[in-house]
């Protein structure tokens, strides 16, 4: 059973629209997992954490990656683990901080992103071929508005 055969006739409309942003994100979620495994022998993890580096090309510090992945630092030292013995990353010492190391795409972690995230890219086009150009823009508008009322109300929060 998807989140959306969670909803009833009898909920209202927005927890409706609610579950089925959630299907639809699983449903890509899972196409894009399985497609990394199969074509590129990895995970979507390992290609978020190369994706961050890729963004930041002089590197992130550790708890700066668990930060923008949103996952445990020990989730990121496994992963970067991984990606080291493959030498698709590296680990460089921060000055001044003995505790601390930076982690960057190596040359041949670079060729394998930019490999893999072209591929991601027509993954994505895929997914989304069901609607046409103009419904994904409106799509992307409607959603830029709830993501902006959402920002709104955390800042009224936090003030």
């Amino acid at each position: 059973m998807d989140m959306e055969e969670r909803g009833h006739s009898e909920h209202p409309e927005a927890l409706r629209l609610w579950l089925r942003m959630l299907t639809c994100t699983q449903l890509v979620e899972k196409q894009l997992r399985t497609q990394l495994r199969e074509q590129f022998d990895t995970t979507l993890p390992r290609f978020d954490l190369m994706a961050q580096l890729e963004r930041n090309p002089d590197g992130l510090k550790m708890n700066e990656l668990s930060r923008r992945m949103m996952v445990t630092g020990g989730n990121v030292t496994g992963i970067t683990d991984q990606l080291v013995a493959e030498n698709l990353v590296e680990r460089m010492d921060v000055a001044g901080d003995r505790r601390a190391y930076r982690v960057r795409l190596t040359a041949r972690g670079r060729k394998a992103f930019d490999e893999m995230a072209r591929q991601h890219e027509a993954w994505i086009v895929t997914a989304f071929e069901a609607l046409s150009p103009r419904e994904v823009e409106s799509l992307h508008k409607l959603l830029g508005k709830v993501k902006q009322h959402h920002n709104a109300n955390l800042k009224m929060e936090t003030a």
